[in-house]
């Protein structure tokens, strides 16, 4: 409702050509039956008159009704454009458990078709809804005005049309909740294989993939076809029930002629206005089942609307950058979805300007610790500190500015080299994004297209290979010159010479950076100034490689297991 303000006069405008389009459709069979007596009576100048009003009401009606369809769709296209961008900032605001509470798939649905469900509900308010108890009401009235002594009729009429289309109407409602869900499932279908489309056809799962496709598929189909059969059934159910009121209306005049001559008059009009009272409740009926499933997508955009951010910032704070020290005391946390805790008691101090290495096998917890460093998600129970600050008291402009994050999933955009580094920080100048990109290992690939910075990323950026997406991602990470830099298993797909250079770059280049390398390879951390072992969601060892060959176990292992390996990156 907040949205319909910005377009009052809009909403003004068509209100007013509703309601003159609607007056002046009610009054004609009025004036029909005017003339219809005028010429009964032999009064010609009767006749001329009301016929020029006749035709004068029709060219009003036929203006208002084009002024009311251009009103309508200012509204209508400019309330579901602002209520869109108004989702889609919200869903900008959820932390990542919010976003896969919903999942990527149901958030897009949401944002493209039931926001179209809502658009054409608004529009259909403004053409039709309000239109129509003007006209229903109106038509009523003035089918008893004419024959009074079957009023009774017209009730009959309304009674069952109105019982038929609420018994309709609820069974609709059902479906249309169910149709979108399956919506929501073809779409995140959809959106999976598509995305995997590599993994699919490497393993030739097309096939299987087109068969799960087609039963959800056929499954909103089968919903689709039922829908349809109510949609068929009503309009022909309407007529029925009008036509038989008509046909037992005039059998009735015609029985009782002889008392009544007048009723001859009557006759034309009163047909005219069940018919348009009839048709009137069916577009109502139609117009109902259509809002009923808008009524649907309404309350699913609500749905995301009214969602809390799984993550509070204290917008009150200081904006400045915090400083580059970490410290974890005593935190445990566990998964939206999750059964057990991931990480368990961990409890840690970092120095601003040290390089920190994350190691532990599989599942260990370790992109989880660095999730929790850029509050992506909170912890169950202890605290987060970063320069000193509980982060659950920090702003989150702050924060932002404060910790770059660079993902093993190397995520580019559409556009440009340039508008992707710039993602860091988009006053970046073009100096500042050759120096990160040297730093990552990417300007050697940037700097042999002939449009260098400008050169197009693709969708999804299919024109760069996996190593060069990453190399760019870290260069990203880099442009933002944040105090505290996490790198989160983002050099595996890296050769041996080019992590090499960047894990020098790192060393040499960013004295004053807090780096976080979360790692697979004992040899990507070794030179770090300290290394964090994880088991199991704990942290079991920490200290530097030397003291941790000698004092840790599970350090050993997974060094012993990796040792040709990193021979092999050192020579």
């Amino acid at each position: 409702m907040p949205h319909f303000k910005r377009y009052k006069k809009d909403v003004i405008l068509a209100l007013v050509a509703i309601f003159v389009s609607a007056f002046s459709s009610l009054y004609q069979p009025k004036l029909l039956e005017n003339i219809q007596k005028a010429i009964m009576a032999d009064n010609r100048d009767s006749v001329i008159r009301d016929g020029i009003w006749l035709i004068v009401l029709g060219l009003i009606a036929i203006v208002a009704g084009i002024f009311n369809v251009y009103f309508a769709a200012r509204v209508a296209q400019g309330v579901t454009s602002d209520l869109r961008e108004e989702t889609y900032a919200k869903i900008q605001s959820f932390s990542f458990g919010n976003i896969e509470e919903f999942s990527a798939g149901s958030l897009t649905t949401r944002l493209i078709n039931d926001m179209n469900q809502i658009m054409n509900m608004i529009m259909q308010l403004f053409m039709q809804m309000l239109r129509m108890p003007i006209l229903i009401v109106g038509s009523f009235i003035f089918c008893i005005i004419i024959i009074p002594r079957y009023w009774w009729a017209t009730v009959l009429m309304v009674a069952l049309i109105m019982g038929f289309g609420v018994f309709v109407l609820k069974r609709m409602n059902a479906l249309f909740g169910k149709y979108q869900v399956k919506m929501d499932e073809i779409s995140n279908h959809a959106q999976e294989t598509l995305q995997g489309v590599r993994v699919v056809k490497s393993f030739n799962q097309g096939p299987q993939e087109v068969k799960k496709f087609n039963q959800t598929s056929d499954k909103l189909n089968d919903y689709n076809i039922v829908i349809g059969y109510w949609f068929s059934a009503v309009m022909p159910a309407f007529q029925l029930i009008a036509y038989l009121v008509i046909t037992l209306v005039v059998f009735l005049i015609g029985k009782n002629i002889a008392a009544h001559p007048s009723d001859v008059t009557v006759v034309s009009p009163f047909v005219n206005y069940i018919l348009t009272l009839l048709w009137t409740i069916m577009i109502a009926g139609m117009t109902m089942m259509q809002f009923s499933r808008a009524n649907i997508s309404l309350g699913r955009i609500k749905e995301v609307l009214d969602t809390k951010p799984a993550i509070k910032f204290n917008e009150n704070a200081s904006t400045e950058k915090l400083g580059g020290s970490v410290e974890f005391d005593d935190v445990t946390f566990t998964y939206p979805d999750g059964d057990a805790p991931t990480l368990k008691d961990i409890s840690f101090k970092v120095n601003a300007g040290e390089m920190i290495g994350i190691v532990g096998a599989t599942g260990s917890g370790k992109s989880t610790l660095a999730q929790l460093i850029a509050r992506l998600y909170d912890p169950d129970k202890g605290e987060v500190k970063i320069g000193g600050h509980n982060l659950k008291n920090v702003n989150e402009t702050a924060l932002r500015k404060t910790v770059a994050f660079v993902l093993q999933k190397a995520i580019l955009f559409s556009g440009t080299v340039a508008s992707n580094l710039r993602q860091g920080n988009n006053r970046a100048k073009l100096h500042e994004l050759q120096r990160a990109a040297g730093m990552a290992q990417a300007s050697e690939f940037i700097e042999r297209y002939n449009d260098s910075y400008d050169h197009e990323v693709e969708e999804r950026s299919a024109n760069f290979s996996g190593g060069q997406k990453q190399r760019l991602s870290i260069a990203r990470g880099l442009v933002a010159k944040s105090p505290i830099l996490i790198l989160d298993d983002s050099t595996s797909a890296l050769d041996a010479e080019s992590e090499k250079k960047v894990q020098k770059a790192l060393e040499h280049e960013l004295p004053d950076t807090t780096t976080f390398i979360i790692a697979e390879k004992i040899v990507s951390v070794k030179n770090a100034d300290k290394i964090l072992v994880l088991d199991d969601g704990k942290l079991v060892a920490e200290g530097t490689h030397e003291e941790l060959l000698k004092t840790s176990p599970i350090y050993q292992e997974i060094y012993n297991t990796q040792k040709p390996r990193e021979v092999r990156g050192e020579n």
